[in-house]
């Protein structure tokens, strides 16, 4: 496994708890720290002060479908619909070498023959 993961620093996982007022009622809300890192970021991005994108996201969800079960799951998906955005649309396509046929013991890659006729 690559150390892109398993080295990730572990100050990025810890759980930090803010408190935000949303529609007047202080609430608090428990994330990991990067979670929260892209949180601010997309609030930087659009504008607004992270307490403000909170309010306006927590807003427009119950103004769609009513009471959000778990706001924190939420905000972990919306973080990772951001970085999802951010990735180009035009990132290569992952291309792998043809498979050999069964039986082909050969330990290159598989070049298919053309038969002559």
């Amino acid at each position: 496994m690559c150390k892109i993961y398993s080295g990730t620093d572990p100050a990025l996982y810890e759980t930090t708890t803010r408190s935000v007022r949303i529609n007047g009622v202080v609430t608090s809300l428990r994330l990991e720290q990067r979670f929260w890192q892209i949180i601010d970021e997309i609030a930087v991005t659009d504008g607004y002060s992270t307490p403000q994108f909170l309010g306006l996201l927590h807003d427009e969800v119950t103004a769609q479908r009513g009471d959000i079960p778990n706001f924190a799951s939420l905000l972990r998906v919306v973080c990772t619909i951001y970085l999802q955005k951010q990735v180009p649309a035009t990132a290569p396509a992952h291309h792998t070498a043809p498979t050999a046929p069964q039986g082909h013991a050969s330990q290159e890659p598989y070049t298919p023959q053309l038969k002559s006729g």
